[in-house]
């Protein structure tokens, strides 16, 4: 197919297939004359891969040049592939290691090497391969933080809680993305997983919110109010 099919398959602008090809996102097509080329299946796959990384896992182009490369290396595990497309989709708080932060006097900010220990301990306690310097432990460190500022460091006694849900859902995760086969769907299968997952986890956990509030005081309130209304 020439550029122009390529481009109505994709959704993707001839302009921007251009791009990805000099930034070396995606390979260039074959020529078939000084000004025309043939692009394939593999280019429509790849192109649904550079969008998904960066329409839902909000990457750069750097770092999906990083994910592309992983893709391209046969060597690479398909673990340590997954890994790479994962990590570069949690958000990160700078780029120094979450908790080095400083504060005017010099010292290190409060509660931040408590929040890393607790971190540590957690992936330890859980036999995790994780790491707790990896972008997703940095997160949690600079959210335990957080908590702590705010006096709310207690819900760190829930973490082994909100452990077993991602373990459960870290399972259903990698079940459904294993249906796909070819390394450039188990990486998109991931970007969308990741993004848009934890889009729906996050609406589940609300209405969730609703519901238990609901049980634990509304119905409370409410048999207050009809009592007060009998009452009367």
């Amino acid at each position: 197919m020439r550029i122009g099919e390529l481009s109505r398959r994709t959704g993707v602008s001839v302009p921007t297939i251009k791009f990805y090809v000099r930034e070396g996102l995606l390979p260039a097509g074959r020529l078939t004359s000084p000004n025309q080329a043939a692009y394939e299946e593999t280019h429509v796959r790849r192109l649904r891969l550079i969008r998904a990384l960066i329409d839902v896992g909000g990457m750069s182009v750097a770092a999906v040049r990083e994910v592309i490369a992983a893709v391209d290396d046969p060597d690479r595990p398909v673990h340590e592939l997954l890994g790479e497309a994962a990590h570069r989709m949690v958000p990160r708080y700078g780029d120094e290691p979450v908790g080095d932060e400083e504060c005017e006097d010099g010292s290190e900010g409060p509660g931040s090497a408590e929040a890393r220990e607790r971190v540590e301990a957690l992936i330890d306690a859980r036999g995790w391969s994780s790491r707790p310097d990896s972008p997703a432990g940095r997160s949690l460190a600079v959210a335990l933080t957080a908590l702590d500022s705010v006096g709310h460091g207690r819900f760190a006694e829930v973490l082994d809680v909100y452990a077993d849900a991602a373990e459960r859902i870290a399972r259903v995760d990698l079940e459904y993305v294993a249906h796909h086969v070819a390394r450039e769907e188990l990486v998109e299968s991931v970007a969308v997983g990741t993004a848009l997952g934890d889009a729906v986890f996050a609406a589940l956990r609300r209405l969730a919110h609703t519901d238990a509030s609901y049980r634990l005081f509304g119905r409370g309130e409410k048999d207050e109010e009809g009592e007060k209304g009998g009452r009367g």
